[in-house]
C-alpha cells in the first residue's frame, strides 16, 4: 500500500471553508483510503492509497469534497516520497530559527514554475525554486514577508499551496507512524 498525503488550500483558515477533521476523515474511508489520520484542524490527511495515482486521488477527493460538504478546495496529493524530498531539498534549513517562519510551496502538477522562478530571483537570500517545492525564510515573519503575501494572490491560486515547516515535518512523522 502506497501512502499518500492530502494538503487542501485553503479550508479552516477564518470562518469560511470550515470542515470538521472528523467529516474530513469519513470523506476519505468513504472513497477507499484506509488508515485516514488528520493533522490538527489544518486540511492536512495522511492516508493508504492502495494503487491509485496521487493526482488521481486528488481529483477525486476535490469532488467528494464538494458533493459531500459544499466546500470548493484546491487538494494536492503528494506520495511520502514527494514530501520526503520536499524536506530534504530545503535549501535554508541551517538558518531557520523558527520553523513557522519557514514556508514550503508545493505545486499542483499542472502548474507552470516560470513565474515562481521569478519570483525565486527577485529575492535569493530567503526563496528559492528546487526541484520538489517552493522554499521561502521569512525571518521576520510570514505576514511581513512580500514574497509570501505574493504567493497568496491570485496569480499562484491554482497552482501552489504552502505549509510551514513544522507542519510539513509533522505530516512526514504522521506518514511514516
Amino acid at each position: 500500500m502506497a501512502v499518500q498525503v492530502a494538503l487542501f488550500r485553503g479550508i479552516n483558515v477564518g470562518k469560511a471553508k470550515r470542515v470538521a477533521m472528523a467529516d474530513l476523515r469519513a470523506l476519505l474511508e468513504a472513497l477507499g483510503f484506509t488508515q485516514v489520520r488528520t493533522l490538527l484542524n489544518s486540511g492536512n490527511a495522511v492516508f493508504e492509497a492502495g494503487h491509485t495515482a496521487p493526482a488521481a486521488n486528488a481529483k477525486r477527493i476535490a469532488a467528494a469534497l464538494i458533493e459531500r460538504t459544499g466546500v470548493t478546495a484546491n487538494v494536492l496529493v503528494l506520495t511520502v516520497q514527494e514530501l520526503d524530498a520536499a524536506i530534504a531539498g530545503n535549501p535554508f534549513v541551517a538558518r531557520m530559527d523558527d520553523p513557522s517562519r519557514m514556508l514550503l510551496g508545493f505545486l499542483t502538477a499542472d502548474a507552470d514554475p516560470a513565474p515562481l522562478r521569478a519570483l525565486a530571483d527577485t529575492d535569493k537570500t530567503y526563496c528559492s525554486l528546487g526541484l520538489h517545492a517552493f522554499y521561502l525564510w521569512c525571518p521576520d515573519g510570514i505576514l511581513e514577508s512580500t514574497v509570501a503575501n505574493a504567493l497568496v494572490g491570485a496569480k499562484f491560486r491554482d497552482a501552489l499551496t504552502t505549509r510551514n515547516w513544522a507542519t510539513a515535518c509533522k505530516l512526514q512523522a504522521l506518514a511514516k507512524a
